[in-house]
């Protein structure tokens, strides 16, 4: 037998691995423990005082040696015998019933009416007449011995006989199943390392130091030293701060780069941080720490199996519960047995009694409350573990807290282990966030910056774009000043002509930044800021001479949207171009690009399954090569501006999702290949303007879906009836053109808002014109019009009326009647609008305004 210390022994951990114990273990174990008490003593209990007592129950006829004869109804008799050593036997019989019975070869007299009625054992009833106290079975003390043994077998519960046993080998499972992953070798040697530079980490006089430090570093006493220190940071330390950014959390290196994190310059003997033995110990912790981190990092064994351990206390709880609650019931007092002997004792069925029932009953319920309470703790710690990424951990209230910015996030078992441990104490994770940063960089440039460029003067020169998003511009600095990281609702920031510019992990706190430009500016970043660029930043401007200056970080960006690239792309020799992969930029929608491109970058086709907008604008180079052109086949919207084209590019009609295309700037003369773009069923916007196109063909007609128009700045002469039957044409550009007739069937375009022909040689407006109730805006300025019909009192939803330029003496009064039109939208010379009657000049004076949908 074994004593509970010893079974309570498989629940013991080392002392040092409590820091990993959270609160919900601790209860686990506790409970643990009083369920193996539990199992303890019932097991005891049984072991020593568990028995069932029986007694035969009487009937009219019990075997062939015996007929009894009975006058009444005899219901049942019990009999209790006890047995002990060096006692006497003694039984009991009690008759329940009016009528007497007889039993074998044993006359008895007329049983009582009342219930219990005791006789001594070794007493014969010699008189027939005296009133009987009990019933004789005729058994002897063996054969009593012998039945309560078959009846405990035969009539208790399965359950009423194991219990013990039961609770005792879930206990230890539970006990094992919680303190596996302190046993296992794989992660046991990895815990037992954690733990260890854990302690040293929070013991260590390098993290006291360096917080304190961190604390007081803007406060006037530091001032003072960093004044007696010939204006060198305080917090630079001497020689054996050297070796700590050494064992700092490597850089992250990709095509050749890396993250700038520098190393202190100077060191200042004055202000020593720690003695020799104590640098030499933080550069030794830095090393474990950085090979520590490397080994962890590349698996999540102790996190899966910490979760599966867990599952499987879980899955043991409902098991537990499921079976166990159907038993509560059967554990009774009073049992009938019928173990089919009676051809050796003579009678067939007996009434029972288990004397531990009502305890084991109780301990039943006891431990069913405590499986209830242990599977909730099981149930919440799931919760625990599936509610945050346990995979990942942030060091970002320490970056708060401290100067120490670059601390990285980590992440795999690491970052499971940091979990852990701050559910014990967050002050150990705080403390080992030291040993992750790089501590000691060197602050002197940047306090002198930091000194002209305070936050005052920076929010002075925040101002509102074109956007209405907060805007900075810094132009020609030594550097980024540390302010700028404290305007956290600054939307858009540009750095210009900042060849040092290095981006901190302080500019996590700018939660609002989305955009950022880089104009000449070869931005270093620390890993920390890195990671914050690329999760938040959604849109970039990269101006550049040469595209090595293009950070190598921004092709990591994986959350950017749009990327924007204005410089020269091709390399030296100008045969190939030197972009580098943009495979990472996953969720790139908008890529524009300014270059001199004789080709598209074939690396662009890295994102083209999820681009939606392709922007090319070349300085006039000749784009030759477009056959990259046809795997992006999501591509919704794309311009090719000033690119030398002559005809349209056959690629573009593989496009199946284009809905807009812009052939802005080109050298396009004839468009007959537009009747391939029947196949563009989601063609809506057609932008051929400032080309050299001097018809259209009449397959236009077989872009049924298109809304929207653009031929201005073109050598168009007229106007062909095809454009005309385009029914869902909502704006129709053609100014500047030659155009010197507007045809009748441009009343056939109901669904027309915007119509623009200003700069043509138009002379008279058709009547059919102002069959277009939905017009919005009309351009016809620049023409040759002599009058403007008084039908133009139809056009209720007109905004906008551009007159000026043309040959008009006066205006129609009827101009009142187009309720949303005001002075302000009325573009005509001074003096017509002067000769308008004064109750029209009224109501286009009104200073009213009134909502609209705007254009497409």
């Amino acid at each position: 037998m074994f004593t509970l210390a010893e079974v309570a022994s498989l629940n013991d951990i080392q002392p040092t691995y409590r820091i990993l114990k959270p609160w919900w273990d601790v209860f686990m174990d506790y409970l643990a423990v009083v369920m193996l008490m539990v199992a303890i003593f019932a097991g005891t209990m049984q072991l020593t005082k568990d028995q069932v007592v029986c007694l035969p129950v009487l009937q009219s006829t019990v075997n062939s040696k015996a007929q009894p004869s009975t006058s009444g109804k005899a219901d049942f008799t019990t009999v209790e015998t006890t047995t002990g050593q060096g006692e006497d036997t003694s039984m009991r019989a009690v008759s329940f019933g009016s009528a007497p019975t007889v039993t074998p070869d044993v006359p008895l007299s007329r049983a009582t009416s009342s219930q219990y009625q005791p006789t001594e054992s070794g007493q014969e009833l010699k008189k027939e007449q005296k009133d009987s106290s009990g019933r004789k079975t005729n058994l002897d003390f063996q054969q009593y011995v012998f039945i309560n043994q078959m009846c405990y077998h035969l009539a208790l519960p399965w359950y009423s006989k194991y219990f013990p046993y039961l609770v005792l080998i879930h206990t230890i499972i539970l006990i094992v199943s919680s303190n596996f992953w302190f046993k296992y070798p794989k992660t046991c040697s990895k815990i037992e390392h954690f733990v260890s530079i854990l302690g040293k980490c929070f013991e260590s006089p390098w993290t006291t130091k360096a917080l304190s430090e961190t604390a007081c570093e803007d406060s006037e006493e530091n001032k003072q030293r960093l004044t007696g220190a010939q204006s060198l940071p305080k917090y630079v330390s001497t020689s054996s701060d050297e070796g700590s950014p050494s064992a700092s959390t490597p850089m992250i290196t990709k095509s050749g780069f890396k993250f700038s994190a520098d190393k202190p310059l100077i060191e200042v003997p004055s202000v020593t941080i720690l003695d020799k033995k104590d640098g030499e110990q933080a550069k030794a912790l830095f090393e474990k720490v950085r090979k520590f981190r490397a080994h962890v990092e590349d698996s999540d064994l102790i996190y899966k199996l910490y979760v599966g351990q867990t599952v499987i206390k879980t899955v043991k709880f409902i098991f537990i519960l499921c079976y166990t609650a159907n038993f509560v019931n059967t554990i009774s007092f009073e049992h009938i047995c019928n173990p089919k002997v009676e051809h050796l004792i003579g009678y067939t069925q007996f009434e029972c009694t288990h004397n531990m029932a009502y305890m084991l009953k109780k301990l039943l319920i006891s431990y069913i409350s405590l499986i209830c309470v242990y599977g909730f703790i099981c149930l919440y710690t799931l919760f625990w573990l599936f509610r945050i990424p346990l995979k990942e951990y942030s060091f970002e209230k320490v970056r708060e807290e401290s100067s120490f910015s670059d601390i990285p996030d980590v992440k795999n078992d690491f970052a499971f282990l940091l979990h852990m441990v701050d559910q014990y104490d967050q002050l150990y994770s705080k403390r080992f966030g030291v040993f992750l940063s790089e501590v000691s960089e060197n602050k002197l440039r940047e306090i002198s910056l930091n000194h002209e460029w305070t936050f005052e003067k920076l929010r002075q020169h925040v101002s509102r774009n074109a956007q209405d998003k907060q805007e900075l511009h810094l132009f020609m600095l030594s550097g980024v000043p540390d302010a700028v990281f404290d305007l956290t609702d600054l939307d858009v920031l540009k750095l210009e002509l900042i060849p040092e510019a290095k981006i901190p992990a302080k500019i996590s706190q700018m939660t609002n930044l989305q955009e950022l430009h880089l104009c000449h500016c070869p931005a270093k970043v620390e890993q920390t800021a890195f990671s914050f660029l690329r999760d938040h930043l959604r849109c970039l401007h990269v101006k550049f001479t040469d595209v090595a200056e293009i950070p190598a970080w921004v092709y990591l960006l994986r959350n950017l949207r749009e990327l924007y690239l204005i410089g020269n792309l091709n390399s030296e020799n100008n045969k190939m171009i030197g972009l580098e992969s943009l495979r990472e930029l996953r969720h790139l929608k908008i890529l524009h690009v300014k270059s001199n491109l004789t080709k598209i970058p074939p690396n662009i086709t890295d994102v083209a399954p999820h681009l939606t907008k392709l922007v090319i604008h070349n300085d006039g180079t000749k784009l030759v090569v477009l056959n990259s052109l046809k795997k992006m086949t999501n591509v919704a919207e794309l311009e090719l501006q000033n690119c030398e084209l002559e005809r349209i590019p056959h690629a573009i009609f593989s496009l199946s999702n284009l809905q807009e295309l812009d052939l802005k700037s080109n050298s396009i003369r004839t468009i007959e290949e537009i009747i391939s773009f029947q196949h563009l069923k989601r063609l809506t916007c057609l932008k051929l303007w400032h080309n050299k196109i001097v018809s259209v063909p009449s397959s236009i007609t077989h872009i049924k879906n298109l809304e929207s128009l653009y031929l201005s700045n073109n050598k168009l002469e007229s106007l062909p009836a095809a454009v005309f039957s385009l029914q869902k044409l909502r704006c129709l550009d053609v100014s500047y053109n030659s155009i010197a007739l507007i045809p009748v069937e441009i009343g056939l375009l109901q669904n027309l808002q915007h119509f623009h022909i200003t700069g043509n040689k138009v002379d008279v407006l058709p009547k059919q014109l102002f069959k277009c109730v939905k017009l919005r805006t009309l351009s016809l300025g620049q023409n040759c019009i002599t009058s403007i019909p008084d039908k133009v009192s139809q056009l209720l939803q007109l905004t906008h009326l551009e007159l000026k330029g043309n040959c008009l003496d006066r205006l129609p009064a009827t101009l009142g009647q187009c309720q949303l039109l005001r002075k302000s939208g009325l573009v005509v010379e001074d003096h017509l609008f002067d000769a308008l009657p004064p109750e029209v000049k009224e109501v286009l004076n009104q200073d009213t305004s009134i909502p609209f949908a705007n254009g497409i």
